[in-house]
């Protein structure tokens, strides 16, 4: 549910974010995708971007752990689809299912809005995220070569909510 600036998903409460949340937001992100830019060999696409735009134009969701950010939830509402635009865990609560359960709001999210299919896209050499999603019930729309790196889109397109279920 969402209420009050909150978004639920099992046991997770994810907190929408704030103006004064971009440099903690900054910060995650760049340690979240650290690994990645090792592994692409160029910056990862969201390193790339202007967060204050994104807190501005974007859903931006948090889950905070000891009054600091663990994990960032960024979702680009469009007309026929919910984009995926980020989702980052901080390294030290990674593996602890925080990921997944922000996977999990997302398609919350995407029900809220009541929009049937979820897209993302990560860099191809990632092979680790592309088969965590494809686990989730992610598919591979297509691969997009760009100049200077390869990009996997995939997408997921979601079981309608049945009725009076919790």
């Amino acid at each position: 549910m969402t209420a009050a600036g909150l978004l639920t998903a099992g046991g997770l409460t994810l907190q929408r974010a704030e103006s004064g949340d971009l440099e903690a937001l900054l910060a995650l992100q760049r340690a979240a995708y650290a690994r990645n830019r090792l592994l692409l060999g160029v910056e990862p696409l969201p390193l790339l971007a202007d967060y204050a735009a994104i807190l501005r134009d974007r859903e931006v969701w948090v889950a905070r752990a000891d009054g600091r950010l663990a994990g960032a939830l960024i979702l680009e509402p469009r007309a026929d689809d919910l984009l995926l635009w980020s989702i980052a865990t901080d390294p030290t609560t990674q593996g602890s299912g925080l990921g997944r359960a922000m996977l999990d709001a997302t398609e919350v999210r995407a029900r809220q809005l009541s929009l049937a299919v979820v897209r993302l896209y990560t860099g191809t050499p990632l092979r680790h995220l592309v088969d965590w999603y494809g686990r989730h019930g992610y598919t591979v729309e297509r691969i997009e070569a760009l100049s200077d790196r390869s990009i996997t889109h995939m997408i997921k397109h979601l079981t309608p909510a049945v009725e009076g279920a919790r």
